[in-house]
């Protein structure tokens, strides 16, 4: 059985309750969008933990904390005469959403590949000429070799990738066996990885050729 969604109600009382803590509460009125970046990824961290807990309960009260931050961040925003609210926020990402789904909000028909067609419509949406532009340097050594990955699939780049078929098991244990066997030879793995990721990159670049303005 399917329940109803989210009251629009219950998300404006949420607002709201945000908006008075920040004019009431000294600890919510001094925070920043700087002091709030651990919790972000705090609350993030906890919501994949939820998930693969299986807990609805836990997962939808994490989603609930994650929220929050959602709410907290637009909430900052929207006290700057440049800012925006979280209703722009909304709106902004459900007209991005309509954009890229024409199949679905237009006329379009379902695109063959899917995967390519919206790192297509991406690129060309935010201008740009690199797979590698928009991939976050925060992100840890593995998020980012399998972002930077996925791009070259999606987008069809001619760089050569092993492709052998794997499971989600041999995943886990190969990687483990590499950590024990870098650690056993006192080499740091994420280092390694970095240093092994950087090279692709150049790879990526050298197919891509002279970017725009460089």
């Amino acid at each position: 059985m399917v329940r109803p969604g989210p009251s629009s109600t219950e998300v404006e009382r949420l607002v709201a309750v945000m908006g008075r803590l920040r004019r009431e509460c000294p600890w919510d009125a001094a925070q920043t969008h700087e002091s709030l970046v651990q919790y972000l990824v705090e609350e993030t961290c906890e919501v994949v933990e939820a998930i693969e807990s299986g807990d609805q309960d836990h997962l939808r009260e994490e989603l609930g904390d994650l929220l929050l931050q959602v709410i907290f961040h637009s909430e900052i925003a929207s006290e700057t005469e440049d800012g925006f609210t979280v209703a722009e926020v909304a709106g902004g990402i459900a007209d991005k959403l309509i954009s890229r789904h024409p199949y679905v909000f237009g006329t379009d028909r379902v695109p063959d590949d899917l995967n390519f067609t919206w790192e297509q419509r991406k690129a060309t949406e935010k201008g740009r000429t690199s797979v590698l532009q928009g991939i976050p340097e925060q992100l840890s050594a593995v998020a980012r070799a399998n972002k930077i990955i996925s791009r070259v699939r999606f987008q069809r780049h001619p760089v050569d990738l092993p492709d052998e078929l794997i499971t989600a098991d041999e995943v886990g244990q190969q990687m483990l066996a590499l950590v024990a066997r870098a650690n056993r030879h006192g080499i740091d793995p994420d280092q390694a990885l970095r240093a092994a990721v950087r090279v692709l990159e150049s790879d990526i670049r050298r197919v891509e050729g002279p970017q725009p303005g460089t």
